[in-house]
């Protein structure tokens, strides 16, 4: 779907479809939606009268103009209660919206930036969230197997009567349109079935990126990974049918004098739990278990697209976790790239181990920021709940607090957890300077606390479990890879 951005009347567009809005408020509409309402003599006053329309979250009206203007169609989309209204209010309005739309068989649409006008948000924030609720609600994999036909938008117009606010929509539907991209990409990654996101498959989508957006990029296999004495990514990728890779992109890599930024993606493209076996129960959705590496890929697309003034590098280690012959095993002592020593409790513990090598590499940076996101732990569903946030701990307050305010600005919320050094006796071993696992309980501390060994800088930990995967899709969220952590590193970045 193509986005343009038009000045003039909403009620003048020659759009098949137009999208207004309405808080659960109003008896008489005033704005955009009052004009349309004069218009059409009314007919909206009317259906609020009648009780036909309330303005409630996620209600969505329809009105056939017959002639009145040149639209065939006009949409009334609920905004729900004034005091309670922001950002994810417009992008839920926008979503719902869209999917009425695409579902009346409309080509051509017209919108209002839902909440840049009565709703007293800041503008060019309204029009990023009316087109990133847009886009992500019609986002759809392009799954191998044989396809009912379904109405696709063509285009979406943001139309402006206030001239002097065009430049502010302009740059917020840029931005959307950058970011919707990302999120697809990390979405179109996790959807697809482990034998075609191999880790191989990862390399060549962060090679498109680099070649499309001007980026440097390495992809390091066995040998690579060898000569710099990655022992823990080495030692998951021994039993893995498919060659790994370790991914590492550069946005800016040449200039010293920008602020540089590491984030960190686990990449483990399917998840067996290696020689310590899963059950089969849920097996198939370990298939998302390089939702971290992902997200950090989708991220880079939509930073090179804004071309950020930053140094953003990617690292990405991506191997399968399979038992073999020549698995790694319990009792089994491994050496990350730093010279820690690692005895191995459970080899369904491998995301730490592939994430310790990232982390360390990181180093050489010399980072303001590394931010790492791993499906790492069960235990952090338990915490949380599943799709409702991930778990966050971090070495440096600031850091914490800056994510936590960019997850909540895009809802894609983190809650800070405790980073205590009492977690570490639970990971400390006999034979080797720390255990890969703790036990079954504050499984997702001692993970954070295990990663915090090979870091020596300010670092942030996201355990992204139960936020790469949706079981049942809702508003802009679709069923199955959520794209979880793009918007969130985005946003992070670009208040940096």
């Amino acid at each position: 779907m193509k986005t343009f951005v038009a000045q003039g009347q909403i009620q003048n567009q020659t759009a098949d479809t137009l999208i207004v809005n309405l808080f659960d408020d109003v008896v008489a509409p005033s704005g955009a939606t009052g004009a349309v309402d004069k218009a059409l003599d009314g007919a909206i006053s009317e259906l609020i009268a009648n009780g036909d329309i309330s303005g409630k979250v996620d209600e969505v009206g329809v009105l056939y103009p017959r002639g009145a203007i040149a639209a065939r169609r006009v949409l009334i989309v609920g905004l729900g209660k004034r005091d309670e209204f922001n950002l994810e209010g417009v992008r839920r309005a926008a979503a719902a919206a869209i999917k009425r739309a695409r579902d009346l068989n409309a080509k051509q649409v017209a919108t209002i930036a839902h909440g840049a006008g009565i709703g007293g948000l800041d503008v060019a924030a309204a029009a990023q969230a009316t087109v990133e609720g847009s886009l992500l609600a019609l986002y759809q994999y392009d799954a191998p197997k044989k396809k009912e036909p379904q109405n696709e938008i063509e285009a979406l117009t943001i139309v402006e009567f206030d001239e002097s606010k065009l430049g502010a929509i302009e740059s917020g539907v840029e931005t959307a349109v950058a970011i919707a991209a990302g999120t697809a990409l990390a979405r179109n990654l996790v959807n697809m079935p482990p034998n075609i996101a191999t880790p191989t498959r990862m390399a060549e989508a962060a090679e498109a990126i680099a070649a499309e957006r001007g980026m440097n990029i390495t992809v390091g296999g066995r040998k690579w990974a060898a000569k710099r004495k990655m022992g823990g990514f080495l030692a998951v990728a021994k039993g893995a049918g498919e060659p790994p890779k370790f991914i590492v992109m550069e946005h800016n890599g040449d200039r010293d004098d920008l602020d540089t930024i590491v984030l960190v993606g686990k990449g483990i493209t399917f998840d067996t739990g290696g020689i310590s076996l899963k059950g089969v129960q849920g097996m198939g959705a370990m298939k998302s278990d390089m939702g971290g590496a992902a997200a950090v890929l989708g991220a880079m697309e939509a930073v090179g697209r804004l071309d950020l003034p930053l140094r953003v590098i990617a690292i990405a280690p991506c191997t399968e976790n399979m038992p073999d012959a020549n698995a790694y095993r319990p009792a089994d002592v491994i050496t990350a790239s730093n010279g820690k020593t690692i005895e191995i409790i459970s080899t369904d513990a491998e995301g730490r181990m592939v994430l310790a090598d990232g982390l360390v590499y990181a180093e050489r940076y010399q980072p303001k920021a590394v931010i790492d996101l791993a499906t790492l732990t069960g235990a952090c569903v338990i915490a949380l709940g599943s799709d409702m946030a991930a778990g966050l701990f971090s070495t440096d307050d600031s850091l914490r607090d800056q994510l936590v305010g960019a997850g909540t600005a895009v809802h894609e919320r983190v809650w800070p957890l405790p980073l205590w050094d009492d977690y570490f006796k639970a990971i400390k071993s006999d034979v080797a300077d720390m255990k890969n696992g703790g036990g079954r309980y504050g499984g997702v501390g001692t993970s954070a606390i295990f990663l915090k060994q090979f870091t020596n800088y300010p670092w942030a930990h996201l355990d992204i479990a139960g936020m790469a995967l949706a079981e049942k899709g809702e508003g802009y969220i679709p069923t199955g890879g959520t794209g979880f952590g793009v918007r969130l590193l985005v946003e992070f970045l670009r208040n940096w």
